[in-house]
């Protein structure tokens, strides 16, 4: 009576409702993670994820290994590796959470019909969103649009509920299928190793997601609604990798936060924003590709300026919040959230570059890049999205350095040529006020085609 728990981006042990079903079931527990990058519509990780990947994968082994149990490795298609180990391992049953991207889904729901057509029997449970998308409808039946009414929605249902507690042992089996090993996956860059900052900067893995989130609600849970938008603060949550990994759970970040007795009102409505985009993804699987609003497809992109990408990519655009975010991005894998919406409003609209390459960019340098936040985010900042800023709102950073940044701290730690004066700086790439009247000019054109229907009025 061998269970078979399939991790997927639900990296930890607490709160895991597919592992508390499996040690419900009694009998030994097998653990299975699955590098897939060939299934139709599976997206390839980026860079900075696979290094966060291994680092995780290594401590939820170590986790098992210590509870009595073993974390098998492989890779490949899913829909032939998971009844392949199942097999192997003489499994009666399967378990995982579920996901909510179109292709994953796909491929989970191909797992379930080949394991349950050899006996096998096959379970999803509710593990990585606080709500699940099609349990939350507008009045009509259809999916929201806008933030404000889905977070009320969410709000007007039954609380999360209480996080399930780590379990003490896992009991393995007496034999283990075979397993890859982590190195081989090579997951870490090595030629060169550019991953320096993130070592410096993060300790992936749950036993790390646990302090933080103790830390961040003992220390800076109070200020966040205050400072959260000042990049030099150091009051923003630093939970996103965990929750893009699944390192905590959702139900454990709530649950948490509201009995911290802090001030966490403007923090778990970013939890909110979260499962808003997932719940945008859920019914706009193309999110990364398409614009959810057509009327975004007649935009007049002019071609691609390789060379302007690129230096926005390295941060040398001459513009100091731009290229400290840029810099920042690329020393630790992450980039605080006010800077993100003004370099990619700087990608967008001075340098008139398609969001999708800004998009592909953050997907491989960001260790929190998801299915979901990425594209979302960067639709909602070009205008194109669900709930997005107006096109016309074209955030300027030199205005924003000064409302977010007055004491140039936060540039002086990433680019610190622009406030010491003693090394040569870019010359700005565009005009900010020339580039941002091109950009409204541009868009006259999506205005003229108003008449169109847009992807987020039909049906999922």
């Amino acid at each position: 009576m061998t269970t078979l728990v399939w991790f997927r981006d639900d990296l930890r042990l607490a709160d895991h409702p597919a592992l508390h079903a499996a040690l419900d079931r009694g009998g030994p527990v097998l653990g299975l993670y699955v590098l897939d990058e060939e299934s139709p519509g599976v997206r390839p990780l980026g860079g900075a994820a696979r290094w966060w990947l291994h680092h995780s994968l290594a401590s939820l082994a170590e986790r098992l290994r210590e509870r009595g149990s073993q974390l098998v490795l492989r890779r490949g298609p899913a829909a032939d590796v998971v009844p392949e180990v199942a097999a192997a391992a003489g499994a009666d049953a399967v378990v995982w959470n579920r996901r909510y991207g179109g292709p994953e889904r796909e491929v989970d729901a191909a797992v379930k019909e080949s394991l349950r057509g050899a006996g096998v029997d096959a379970r999803s449970y509710a593990g990585n969103l606080l709500f699940e998308p099609w349990t939350v409808s507008t009045g009509q039946g259809g999916h929201y649009k806008v933030f404000t009414p889905f977070w009320r929605a969410c709000l007007e249902q039954p609380p999360p509920r209480a996080p399930l507690p780590e379990p003490g042992r896992v009991p393995g089996p007496v034999r283990y299928p075979e397993t890859d090993a982590l190195a081989d996956w090579g997951l870490l860059p090595t030629a060169p190793d550019w991953a320096g900052g993130l070592r410096e900067a993060w300790e992936p893995g749950e036993p790390a997601a646990r302090r933080r989130l103790r830390e961040f609600l003992a220390a800076d849970a109070d200020a966040y609604d205050r400072a959260r938008d000042a990049p030099a603060a150091g009051t923003t949550s630093l939970l996103s990798p965990r929750l893009r990994w699944g390192e905590l759970s959702p139900h454990t970040v709530w649950r948490e936060a509201v009995a911290s007795g802090r001030s966490v009102g403007g923090f778990l409505s970013e939890i909110g924003w979260r499962e808003f985009a997932w719940h945008t993804l859920f019914h706009f699987p193309a999110l990364a590709d398409d614009n959810l609003n057509a009327r975004f497809d007649a935009f007049p992109w002019p071609p691609l300026d390789a060379e302007h990408l690129r230096l926005w990519q390295q941060g040398r655009t001459g513009v100091p919040l731009v290229d400290a975010g840029m810099r920042e991005l690329w020393a630790t894998g992450t980039m605080h959230n006010r800077v993100r919406m003004v370099v990619a409003s700087y990608l967008v609209k001075n340098l008139l570059i398609d969001w999708r390459h800004g998009e592909q960019w953050f997907w491989d340098t960001l260790v929190d890049a998801d299915a979901a936040s990425n594209p979302f985010n960067w639709q909602w900042v070009a205008g194109s999205g669900a709930d997005a800023a107006p096109y016309f709102r074209v955030f300027n950073p030199e205005t924003q350095a000064k409302k977010f940044d007055p004491e140039r701290r936060y540039i002086q730690r990433w680019a610190p040529e622009y406030v010491a004066g003693d090394a040569p700086v870019p010359e700005p790439l565009v005009d900010l006020g020339a580039s941002r009247r091109r950009a409204l000019d541009a868009y006259d054109v999506v205005k003229a085609a108003a008449a169109a229907p847009s992807r987020d009025q039909e049906s999922p």
